[in-house]
């Protein structure tokens, strides 16, 4: 059974409206950064350290902030970190739910099938750079389309209706560029 867009989209407003009502805004994108921290830490001991004033890092993105990000490398069981895991553990809980992935589900979407062909490789490649290129644009811009978009339109910040109108307008024209061929119904 599919969620009705309207409800799913009330559904995540509520969402970021109790995020930020009790705890902070939502974004992602750091933690991804936090991640990268903790498994250096595990290879490079001296990567965080504890001081008197709290933590710092050998890296100067994870020192910024006043040590900041070295905390959370050196305690990763903060809400970010735990709400990022969350995520990824509700995506498998609903395709479980559900019933698991049908063969049908599993196989190359009509779409991708019309414009680029059979291989599920070549659809799991071009997902990973889309993603590496998402995420590499999200840390230069200093956060992802959650925290600038989602959470800086909830807050009124111009700056989220910037982002949103920049994203928008590169998403666009390039999925129309890339899906030129459409598929009926």
């Amino acid at each position: 059974m599919a969620l009705n867009w309207k409800t799913g989209g009330l559904l995540l407003g509520l969402v970021f409206f109790a995020a930020v009502l009790l705890v902070k805004p939502i974004g992602v994108s750091t933690q991804f950064v936090i991640l990268d921290g903790i498994i250096g830490d595990a290879v490079n001991a001296d990567l965080v350290t504890q001081t008197e004033d709290g933590y710092a890092s050998t890296n100067a993105y994870l020192d910024k902030s006043g040590g900041k990000y070295a905390k959370s490398v050196a305690n990763p069981l903060n809400y970010s970190f735990v709400f990022v895991l969350a995520m990824a553990l509700g995506g498998f809980l609903s395709v479980w739910a559900r019933g698991g992935l049908t063969r049908a589900e599993r196989s190359v979407p009509a779409l991708w099938r019309a414009n680029f062909g059979e291989s599920p490789a070549k659809r799991y490649a071009a997902a990973f750079v889309g993603g590496f290129v998402v995420l590499y644009g999200a840390r230069l811009a200093g956060g992802c389309t959650s925290g600038h978009m989602m959470s800086g339109m909830m807050q009124t910040a111009v700056s989220g209706y910037l982002f949103a109108l920049g994203a928008f307008g590169a998403a666009v024209p390039v999925a129309l560029m890339m899906y030129k061929k459409e598929v009926s119904a």
